[in-house]
């Protein structure tokens, strides 16, 4: 799915001040979250945001995923409005929770894009295959709370493959991982990418995570967020961040963090 962005931007309106009863209501405060933005993303790309807390990373995946609209300027995935793709179930989303129902299975988990949410147009994949796939079949009878948070995570991947979604959009999906647990599971995602071959826009907090995963990595100032520069990493995976070329997309990232 091609996504580009012109112009977008999001000012938030909130209250000003407590509140009291037949008080005259104050001036709403405008909270600018994310600053004017323009984006060109191809479809298949792997594209990676950093950028500091409350920059406007996650605002920006909700203004793709049209569960907000934007101030200023307009979204297009594959040249229509956000709300088009929404309602053909082209969008996935994955985030720190799993999000998944405590009272059903595994397997009922992944398989409920089947029922809730599911895309008439396309074959819905078959939820046991899925778990095959993120190597879980074997849990495919437990419940969540019997899984660790590595594994409750690969169950939400699997469930974001079942929505058979040409755009993912994941939002820290692993910073609440330990660092080799998150590093098996982005290995996962990046074989899931090429084997499926979708759009994924990747938030991280991680420099390391984003140079090993993506194909283009934009970095974000602080609130309200802009695009402060644009690294292209052209480099074969797996990656080893120990090697030059790594090394030196690393500092360049580094280097626009702190400016």
């Amino acid at each position: 799915m091609h996504v580009t962005l012109h112009d977008v931007s999001k000012t938030f309106s909130t209250p000003r001040g407590p509140q009291k009863p037949f008080a005259p209501s104050a001036a709403p405060t405008l909270l600018s979250a994310l600053g004017t933005t323009n984006l060109d993303i191809r479809s298949g790309e792997f594209v990676g945001f950093l950028g500091p807390s409350g920059c406007g990373k996650s605002t920006l995946l909700r203004l793709i995923a049209a569960q907000i609209a934007p101030t200023t300027g307009t979204i297009r995935l594959d040249g229509e409005p956000p709300d088009e793709a929404r309602v053909r179930k082209q969008i996935a989303w994955m985030a720190q929770n799993p999000g998944l129902l405590p009272w059903k299975t595994v397997r009922a988990n992944v398989a409920l894009p089947r029922t809730v949410n599911r895309n008439h147009q396309r074959p819905a994949p078959d939820p046991q295959a899925l778990l095959d796939m993120v190597q879980l079949a074997t849990f495919a009878d437990a419940h969540p709370s019997t899984l660790s948070g590595g594994m409750q995570q690969r169950v939400a991947l699997a469930r974001t493959l079942a929505t058979g979604a040409s755009l993912w959009l994941m939002d820290e999906p692993f910073a609440a991982l330990d660092e080799l647990t998150r590093e098996r599971l982005a290995d996962e995602v990046l074989h899931l990418w090429r084997l499926f071959r979708p759009t994924v826009l990747w938030v991280t907090h991680n420099i390391t995570e984003a140079a090993r995963m993506a194909d283009r990595v934009f970095v974000l100032t602080s609130s309200p967020g802009v695009v402060r520069g644009i690294v292209s990493i052209d480099l074969p995976r797996p990656r080893d961040e120990t090697s030059a070329e790594m090394v030196s997309v690393i500092r360049d990232l580094r280097s626009l963090l702190r400016q």
